[in-house]
């Protein structure tokens, strides 16, 4: 991603108060700038600027009020919304680095090259990234750790995964199957470890969330 880009940093799941603020479903791994008080956001796939005049962190994610958004009538008109926030020059990824919807789209093999799928969606699971591949045999959720992963290379469309680790011929690794998923943006080196190549990282037909190993 470049910056003048938009990337989607939350989704409205609901109302507080009578004064406008939104629950907003954080979808950033930088929610403390994101929604930041005077920062914009827009809504997706409209040039609708929302100016935040007011955040905090809450059960369900973030309360945010918008200078836009005075009354619970306007806000209910953007629930289940995805807000989207403008890249800034010096905000773009390092390399080794990778939002989510760089990551969909990419075959996933085994390290035998049995072609397992491709990765449909991602999400996270405790502190690490799991990726969806669905298949000829189906889906299969796989751990972006280094017990599992061998080469990590996103950005040429190439996931190589041990079978072994991930118990697809009799031998599992008991900790890999323990392993949850996570949010935003996946880095590389801490994927594919020593394994000499370079990680990169939305979902399948929606928005592209701003995450990953940031």
């Amino acid at each position: 991603m470049t910056a003048g880009e938009r990337l989607v940093v939350g989704q409205v799941r609901g109302f507080h108060g009578l004064r406008g603020a939104l629950r907003v479903e954080s979808l950033t791994d930088r929610p403390d700038e994101r929604f930041a008080v005077g920062r914009l956001l827009f809504v997706e796939g409209a040039e609708t600027q929302l100016t935040v005049v007011e955040s905090t962190t809450d059960a369900l994610g973030w309360r945010v009020r918008f200078a836009e958004v005075p009354d619970r009538t306007a806000a209910e008109r953007l629930r289940d919304l995805y807000l989207e926030a403008v890249i800034a020059p010096g905000e773009e990824l390092p390399r080794g680095e990778f939002y989510w919807h760089q990551i969909v789209g990419a075959t996933v093999k085994d390290v035998d090259d049995t072609v397992l799928g491709q990765v449909v969606d991602i999400y996270r699971a405790g502190g690490a990234e799991v990726i969806i591949v669905r298949g000829p045999t189906g889906e299969l959720d796989v751990p972006l750790v280094r017990s599992v992963v061998r080469i990590f290379a996103p950005a040429r469309g190439e996931i190589v995964v041990d079978g072994n680790a991930l118990g697809l011929r009799g031998e599992a690794v008991a900790t890999a199957a323990a392993v949850p998923a996570t949010d935003a943006v996946a880095t590389a080196a801490d994927i594919a470890g020593n394994y000499g190549d370079s990680a990169e990282t939305g979902t399948s037909g929606n928005p592209t969330p701003e995450t990953g190993g940031q």
